[in-house]
C-alpha cells in the first residue's frame, strides 16, 4: 500500500481543545481534523478530498504561556475595565478603540471623569452626549410619550363603547369604525416614530461603545515536539500532498511554526508480525479493544490510555465547522502488535544504517 511519510518538527505548539476557554488546553498530538485541514490548506483544496492518516510522536515537555483576554460586558458599565468603541457594532473583536480606562476596581466614573485615564476626549465626549440623550428619552417616555398613549387608550375606549350603543348595522357605526381605524393607525405611527428616533439616534450609536474587561488566562504549550503523520488517499492527491508540502507553515496557532524534516512516499507492509513503538499515538479504540494493538506494554497493564472522541470530516454550515464524522481513538504510548489488520500496516525505514519500524494505524 502506498502511503506519504511525514516527519515534522515544532519548537511549541498548542493543539487546543475546543471547549476550553480559562486554560486552553491542548491535545497532547494534532487532532485528525487539524492535521487534514493543514494539508488540505497547503493544496489549496476547497472541497473535501478523502483522505485517512496515522498521527504519532512526541514531546519533551510542557508549560503554561500567560496571554491577555477581552471580554466584553453584556452592558456598558460606567465605573469598570476600558471603555471602547467598536469598530463594527454587530461583531465582537478586538478592531475597537480605547476611549477610557477605569483606575480603581470601584469608584470610578467614565460620566463623571472620576478616577478615570482618557485616551479619547473626543469619543469620551460622543459617548457622555449618547447618554444624556438616553436620560432624556427614558424621562420624555415615561411622561409626554406614556400620557400621549393614555390619550389613544381613552379614545380608543370611547370609540368601543359608542360602537357597544349604537350596535352593529344601525345608522353611525360605520363612521365609529372609520374613525376608531384612523386613531389607531395614527397611534401605530406615533409608536413606530418614536421607535425609529431612539433607534437611530441613540440605541445604534451607543451598541458601539462597549465596556472591556481583560483577565489573564493561560495557554499550555508542549516543547521540542516530533511528529510522524501517514496519509492514505488517491494517487492525486498524494501527489499534491508532496509537492506542497513545504507550504505547511505551522500546525495548531498561527505561530506554531513547523519545520518539515522529511517527505516520503512509502510502501507499507503487512507480512510483518510483532512490533513495538516507541512513540505516543492516536489508536483506533476498536483496534485497542480488540486485542488487535496492545496497549500498556511496558507497563504491564492490559489496557491504558486516554480515549478521545476526534473530528474527522466536516461541513461549513452557517460559518461554523460541523462534524459529520468523529472517530472514537485511545491515546496512549508503550503498544504494540503481533500482526498486522485491516487498518494496522508497518512501515519500515532504514537512515543513517539505522532501521526501525512505524506502526501505522489509520483513523
Amino acid at each position: 500500500m502506498k502511503a506519504l511519510r511525514i516527519k515534522l518538527h515544532q519548537t511549541s505548539a498548542n493543539y487546543r481543545k475546543a471547549e476550553t476557554v480559562e486554560n486552553r488546553m491542548t491535545y497532547p498530538l494534532p487532532p485528525i481534523s487539524t492535521v487534514i485541514g493543514a494539508l488540505h490548506g497547503i493544496c489549496g483544496y476547497t472541497e473535501y478530498k478523502k483522505m485517512d492518516v496515522s498521527i504519532q510522536g512526541k514531546f519533551a515537555s510542557m508549560h503554561k504561556e500567560p496571554y491577555v483576554d477581552y471580554c466584553f460586558l453584556n452592558s456598558t458599565m460606567d465605573d469598570r475595565g476600558d471603555l471602547v468603541k467598536m469598530k463594527n457594532e454587530t461583531m465582537l473583536s478586538n478592531a475597537f478603540v480605547k476611549v477610557a480606562h477605569a483606575k480603581k476596581s470601584q469608584g470610578n466614573s467614565f460620566l463623571n471623569g472620576i478616577t478615570i485615564q482618557v485616551y479619547d476626549e473626543e469619543l469620551l465626549a460622543e459617548y457622555r452626549e449618547l447618554r444624556a440623550l438616553g436620560s432624556r428619552i427614558a424621562a420624555w417616555k415615561s411622561t409626554e410619550f406614556k400620557a400621549k398613549l393614555q390619550e389613544y387608550k381613552e379614545k380608543k375606549a370611547e370609540l368601543a363603547a359608542r360602537k357597544k350603543e349604537i350596535g352593529k348595522g344601525n345608522s353611525g357605526f360605520s363612521d365609529i369604525v372609520q374613525e376608531e381605524k384612523k386613531i389607531k393607525e395614527e397611534e401605530k405611527q406615533y409608536k413606530e416614530r418614536a421607535t425609529q428616533y431612539e433607534e437611530e439616534h441613540y440605541k445604534k450609536p451607543i451598541s458601539r461603545f462597549r465596556t472591556v474587561t481583560k483577565i489573564i488566562r493561560y495557554y499550555e504549550i508542549l516543547d521540542d515536539i516530533e511528529l510522524v503523520l501517514h496519509v492514505s488517499a488517491e494517487e492525486g492527491v498524494l501527489n499534491d500532498i508532496y509537492e506542497n508540502i513545504y507550504n505547511l507553515k505551522s500546525l495548531g496557532r498561527s505561530e506554531d511554526f513547523v519545520n518539515v524534516e522529511e517527505i516520503s512516499l512509502v510502501d507499507l507492509l503487512q507480512e510483518e508480525k510483532q512490533a513495538d513503538s516507541s512513540y505516543s499515538s492516536y489508536l483506533r479504540y476498536d483496534d485497542v479493544r480488540d486485542e488487535k494493538i496492545f496497549t500498556g506494554v511496558m507497563s504491564g497493564r492490559d489496557f491504558s490510555g486516554t480515549k478521545y472522541y476526534l473530528g474527522k470530516q466536516y461541513e461549513i454550515r452557517d460559518g461554523k465547522r460541523i462534524f459529520s464524522e468523529k472517530v472514537k481513538v485511545i491515546y496512549t504510548s508503550n503498544y504494540g502488535i503481533d500482526e498486522t489488520s485491516e487498518h494496522i500496516w508497518i512501515d519500515k525505514w532504514n537512515r543513517d544504517g539505522k532501521e526501525g519500524k512505524y506502526i501505522v494505524n489509520f483513523l
